[in-house]
């Protein structure tokens, strides 16, 4: 049976189980030597190991300390090709294969395994010597019955192992672990980075994302997914390595990013270069920074906006998600007299500053409920009108520095208007008024919300009473004065007759 996937690791180990200069499973001359095993400490659940057995010991001698090895028929041709297994490997004219002097080992892994990709080797005892997946209960894989011989052992991570023992049961200790991927947005507020923020819809929205790579990394994939409430910012992508500045920016060369086309539903993939990956040979932070514009189709207070991340490496692997969430919320303004009466009619409009400043624009939904509009919304309008003595606006941000404020431009009525911008307490907790009524007392508690009271003028005098007299003792007055200005009038006159 032909594996399913290949295997992508760059360089794991090779583990010579028997060794072309140490005596290993020589325990006893003689054509069939006693065979062994293969162990993998510190495993990880649910990654695949192969080995392979490039070459078979086809005699030893015990007590000389003599061994002659000979490739594996599915490794012959790789290992006698000049551009393969044959820059390592010296093979004479009966088979028998040693090393050449000075050969590179990691050199020789690394192209074993690129052979073993490319043909996909059976796993039938022959072309591949065994395979196992390590469960999720242990960290310990185990092959069994394993033939003398030149091993490579492959795993899925792309993690690099090592031999501890070859004699004759060898022991494998796996290094790497999965990758490290840690997921953080920015806080506005105050800058600070975490797994929450809360941001109003508009505002733009930033994010990292850290991989922690190691030497041997192989086939790193990062995959981002944002919620519909977040729309990404096309060419926001930039990749750091160790710290975030711009001489630690990693050259765009090294990376390819992609928008489109994703099996999988992401916003954008980036793949790493595996000529990159390559010079990485120690722990190596790849942070990745970005940034998102939270839309007009954010969720609302009961819920949150997600961004969450997953890195793909090795033989396709891919670690959990990590992930992200951003908030933002609503309030209601619930209108009432100074009895707790629901009263319509009235205006406000919406604003960042206790005085001056601009209204914000918003998008009426309908039914008395508003969101903050965003750069492209094209119907407009900076009014929220009461209906049924209550509104709603969505879609604001509640950290410490961010206050809004409603100024009424119309009070309903006979009813007179604000003096002064009211404060909104965005406090996540208390934004949705709870109105309640006592059918016997006819009384009505209101709490939460925004509660903005109006009151009526003063009650003015009727006509006819007090009002017709004072109007009539004004108007005497007037005939009065008008009376003694006639008279001295006259007299002025006839004095200057004289």
């Amino acid at each position: 049976m032909k594996l399913a996937k290949k295997f992508a690791s760059l360089l794991l180990a090779v583990i010579m189980v028997l060794s072309m200069s140490t005596v290993v499973f020589a325990t006893q001359e003689g054509p069939e030597p006693p065979t062994g095993t293969i162990t993998i400490n510190q495993a990880i659940p649910d990654q695949t190991y192969s080995i392979y057995q490039v070459l078979y010991l086809e005699s030893y001698n015990a007590t000389s300390g003599a061994y002659a090895y000979k490739a594996n028929s599915a490794w012959r041709n790789w290992v006698e090709d000049t551009n393969g297994g044959g820059k390592y490997l010296s093979t004479d004219s009966q088979g028998y294969v040693t090393w050449k002097e000075g050969a590179n080992v990691e050199a020789f892994v690394k192209d074993a395994l690129a052979y073993a990709q490319g043909r996909e080797l059976a796993n039938d005892g022959q072309e591949m010597a065994g395979e196992a997946t390590a469960p999720a209960t242990t960290t310990t894989v185990t092959f069994k019955n394993v033939k003398p011989g030149y091993y490579l052992v492959d795993t899925t991570t792309g993690s690099l192992c090592s031999v501890d023992t070859a004699n004759p049961n060898a022991t494998i200790n796996e290094k790497n672990k999965v990758p490290p991927v840690k997921k953080e947005v920015q806080e506005d507020s105050n800058s600070s980075w975490g797994d929450s923020d809360t941001a109003q819809i508009g505002d733009t929205v930033n994010f990292r994302t850290t991989i922690t790579a190691d030497k041997g990394a192989q086939n790193y994939v990062l995959h981002d997914d944002m919620s519909n409430g977040l729309t990404f910012t096309q060419g926001s992508i930039r990749v750091y390595v160790g710290q975030v500045d711009a001489d630690h920016e990693l050259k765009a060369a090294n990376y390819t990013v992609s928008t489109s086309g994703h099996t999988d539903g992401c916003d954008f993939e980036i793949t790493f270069a595996q000529t990159y990956l390559d010079t990485i040979t120690s722990q190596t932070d790849l942070i990745v920074t970005y940034s998102a514009t939270l839309n007009s189709d954010a969720v609302i207070s009961t819920d949150k906006n997600t961004n969450k991340t997953q890195l793909q490496y090795g033989d396709n692997n891919r670690t959990e998600w990590s992930e992200t969430t951003t908030e933002t919320f609503k309030f209601q303004i619930v209108k009432t007299d100074d009895q707790k009466k629901l009263i319509d009619g009235a205006e406000f409009q919406l604003y960042t500053r206790q005085t001056g400043g601009t209204p914000l624009a918003l998008v009426d939904k309908g039914g008395g409920t508003y969101r903050l509009a965003t750069s492209t919304d094209t119907t407009t309008t900076t009014t929220i009108v009461v209906k049924d003595g209550k509104a709603v606006g969505e879609g604001l941000d509640s950290d410490s520095a961010t206050k809004y404020y409603l100024e009424e431009t119309k009070a309903p009525a006979g009813y007179n208007k604000l003096d002064g911008r009211v404060e909104i307490t965005m406090n996540k907790g208390n934004l949705v008024a709870q109105i309640s009524h006592d059918s016997q007392s006819g009384n009505t508690w209101i709490s939460g919300g925004v509660h903005v009271v109006n009151k009526t003028g003063s009650e003015l005098p009727s006509t006819g009473g007090m009002g017709t007299t004072i109007f009539y003792a004004v108007g005497g007055v007037l005939v009065i004065s008008a009376g003694i200005f006639f008279v001295l009038s006259s007299r002025k006159r006839q004095g200057s007759g004289r």
